[in-house]
Parts: C-alpha cells; sequence; structure tokens
C-alpha cells in the first residue's frame, strides 16, 4: 500500500490515545508543531517517546472532508542498539497490505490448508473471490476467500503488530479482549468446516520470531493455542516498509512456546 504527502516530524507527546503533537518543518523551512490523529489506540509506549523521529502524512483535503486534524502519524523510527528501525504504526494498514498480498498471489498462494478432497494437509493453492468484510453467522471477518475446490471456502483475521523485543515480534501490546473473540470466532468457523486464517502482520522488517505476549495478556496466548489445536492457520508475515509504503513480504515462524 501507497500513502501520499509524507512528511518527517519529530514526536513531542500524545496527550491522548487519539492524538500527538509532532514537530515538521513548515514552509520555509520554519519548524512548527502540528496535531496529528494518531491511527494507532494501541499504548505504543516503547515507540511514541520524546524527541522520536516519525512520519506524518499530510491530508490537504481535510477541511473538505471535515476532518479534526491535517495530519496522520503513520510510522516511527524505534532506536536500538543495532540502529533504528522504521515501524508502521498505521493499524488501518494491515488489512490493507493483507488484501493487496492476497490479490497479487491470488494464482498460487503459499497458504497451508486442509484438502477437503484426500482429508490431508497441503501448500499453495489458487484463491479467488476475494472479499473485505465478510459476516458469517454473529462474526464479521477482516477477508474471505475461496478456491477450485468447491468445497473450500475461508475466512481470514488480520492483526497488526508493532511491538518487538530484541528481533521477536509480539502481539498484542495490551489486553485485547475483542482479539480473543476473534480467535474462538475462528475456532467455531473452523468447526464448521470452513479454513481459517489468523494473520499476523508485522509492520517492520528483521524479526526472528512472532509470540503472542504471554506477560501482557496470557489469556491471548492461551486461545492460541486453542485455535492451533482446533486447525486454526496461524500465519505471520514481515513487511517492507518504507517512508511512503508497506508491503508484505517474508512468512515469520510462530512460536506458541513459553520460554
Amino acid at each position: 500500500m501507497k500513502y501520499e504527502h509524507m512528511r518527517k516530524g519529530t514526536f513531542i507527546r500524545r496527550p491522548n490515545r487519539f492524538i500527538a503533537h509532532v514537530l515538521i518543518s513548515g514552509d520555509g523551512g520554519k519548524e512548527e508543531t502540528v496535531v496529528c490523529h494518531v491511527k494507532n489506540t494501541g499504548r505504543c509506549k516503547e515507540l511514541l517517546l520524546p524527541g522520536a523521529a516519525v512520519l506524518v502524512q499530510f491530508h490537504p483535503e481535510a477541511a473538505v472532508l471535515g476532518r479534526k486534524t491535517q495530519y496522520s502519524l503513520i510510522g516511527v523510527w524505534k532506536e536500538r542498539t543495532d540502529g533504528p528501525l522504521l515501524i508502521n504504526m498505521d493499524s488501518q494498514a494491515p488489512n490493507q497490505a493483507a488484501y493487496e498480498w492476497l490479490l497479487s498471489n491470488s494464482g498460487n498462494i503459499t497458504l497451508p490448508f486442509h484438502n477437503h478432497s484426500t482429508k490431508k494437509s497441503g501448500f499453495g493453492l489458487s484463491i479467488s473471490n476475494i472479499r473485505r468484510e465478510v459476516t458469517y453467522d454473529h462474526s464479521r471477518f477482516d477477508l474471505a476467500f475461496q478456491s477450485a475446490d468447491p468445497e473450500f471456502s475461508a475466512f481470514m483475521e488480520v492483526k497488526g503488530v508493532t511491538l518487538e523485543d530484541h528481533g521477536r515480534a509480539m502481539f498484542p501490546d495490551a489486553p485485547t479482549e475483542r482479539g480473543i473473540k476473534h480467535v474462538e470466532e475462528l475456532i467455531h468457523a473452523r468447526k464448521e468446516g470452513y479454513e481459517a486464517y489468523l494473520l499476523f502482520v508485522i509492520q517492520m522488517k528483521e524479526m526472528t520470531t512472532f509470540e503472542p505476549n504471554r506477560v501482557t495478556h496470557p489469556e491471548f496466548a492461551a486461545a492460541l493455542k486453542e485455535a492451533q489445536k482446533a486447525g486454526v492457520h496461524l500465519l505471520a508475515y514481515d513487511c517492507i516498509v518504507t517512508e511512503d509504503s508497506m508491503i508484505l513480504d517474508q512468512p515469520v515462524p510462530v512460536s506458541l512456546q513459553e520460554k
């Protein structure tokens, strides 16, 4: 996915979870403090530190659209001992990036699946009829798709990951009862005969593993184990993140083992 009208800035403060104050260079090179919409309601305490280099998107049409702010906070460089890491923290980006990834690879995508004809598991299938925000029973899943097998129909829930610790990507960064509900809904769909996928979109590169954040929310970690037992496919992919784009790239191993 691509962004337009991107600018660099310096994070100052976050008075509430929806708003951030950022210092940017205005017209003529003069610095000014602007109010940005934070497109991530998570805590992000390890990312949004005073003085952190950030990326904001300018919305020239803000007044016409009735937006309260002319800027959105999109990315941040996290300082590490081996150099800064660019992290996309736009919570709307993972769904769009996952949708584009499915579209671009629909001819032969390397997703695991349960073969309904042979009753064996496999990898790689052609998918079609990719849809977004699909209602099933009492649930609404981020994505749904089908394959050439008439018995194959799949749902996919997408979670964005911005928390990292020494090369480990982790989710969630705050307790998420809503996340547990989504996992339980995928388990239900799987028991009803549908393929079910939980895709963790890691909004950065250089990660060695993905793990549930047991310290923050042990119940979510337990729910992932139950999902895996029920046949829900747990996937994690990192992303190529630039100053104006984010694209799904490579699979990252998922580890549910307690350390």
